[in-house]
């Protein structure tokens, strides 16, 4: 089951109150949903959105609420298209926005699309069946691109070398020879028991290229001052820098230009004990911003 990360640290700094309108733009399991819609009834409204087709159908069933289902809307989609949706609903703005940026232990344990390295799966690593999977962009991808992604989305030192080893070794259309080819492509001494596996940064760079993840994020941020009513705020849960600098950057940019206040002045982590219970949260960081 995937646990909600910062769930305290989300309720302490969102502060959702009776008759909010509430959205958790990758709604995933309903963990976070679950202690949101309690906290905005009565009068309140949850909006739940996914993206992925099967955690949607999965959220679909949870979410029978009894007279609370008048209060829930739940839509398969991206949260890059928040300020459309509520357009489409006939909703003004929302008053409290979350977003957990951490992809869900069922794309690793469950969902067969090669996003871990930990067994052999086909390589798709997308969310959506509507995008194309990352075995056919490694056959599309010219080498100096390929290694501009694997550098740029994986800060990975040996992103040419990569690159060069994928190109010669196609077609790579499971998760095992990915890794394999990876592997071949590092210095061995590279490796050592307190390093992360050699292939983390290249299947996490291929993830976020397929996924568009960045631009999803920054077409989100963006459209903040659209989406939120007056004393509204946004909590964001990145898990890498690179999702945390373009976070921190753009509620900076915002702040800046008046009409916002940035919530958390250093990002939330998680406490030793929600790490203990989920070695998951290590890596949570939650940044917060209100617009005033």
């Amino acid at each position: 089951m995937h646990e909600p990360v910062l769930l305290k640290e989300i309720i302490e700094y969102l502060e959702p109150k009776p008759g909010d309108i509430v959205i958790d733009g990758t709604a995933n399991g309903g963990g976070h949903a679950r202690e949101l819609l309690h906290r905005i009834m009565p009068g309140g409204t949850f909006i739940g959105i996914e993206w992925d087709e099967k955690l949607f159908e999965a959220l679909e069933k949870d979410f029978e609420f009894g007279e609370r289902k008048s209060n829930i809307i739940l839509l398969r989609g991206n949260y890059k298209d928040i300020a459309m949706i509520l357009k489409s609903k006939g909703i003004l703005g929302a008053d409290k926005v979350l977003l957990d940026l951490g992809f869900s232990s069922f794309h690793i344990d469950q969902s067969d699309r090669g996003f871990s390295f930990k067994k052999d799966e086909p390589l798709i690593m997308t969310y959506s069946k509507d995008q194309k999977p990352v075995w056919e962009w490694l056959n599309k991808l010219s080498e100096s691109k390929l290694t501009k992604i694997i550098r740029e989305f994986g800060e990975e030192r040996y992103a040419e070398r990569i690159a060069r080893s994928i190109k010669k070794s196609l077609p790579i259309t499971t998760s095992n020879k990915l890794r394999d080819v990876v592997m071949s492509a590092i210095p061995k001494r590279f490796g050592g028991k307190n390093r992360i596996h050699p292939a983390t940064r290249t299947f996490q760079a291929l993830r976020i290229f397929a996924n568009q993840e960045l631009e999803n994020l920054k077409l989100f941020l963006e459209s903040i001052p659209q989406v939120l009513n007056a004393h509204g705020r946004v909590a964001i849960i990145s898990f890498h820098s690179l999702e945390d600098r373009l976070v921190k950057s753009e509620f900076r940019g915002l702040a800046d230009k008046g009409g916002f206040k940035i919530v958390t002045k250093k990002p939330i982590t998680a406490g030793e004990e929600e790490v203990l219970g989920n070695p998951r949260s290590r890596s949570a960081k939650l940044r917060v911003i209100e617009k005033i």
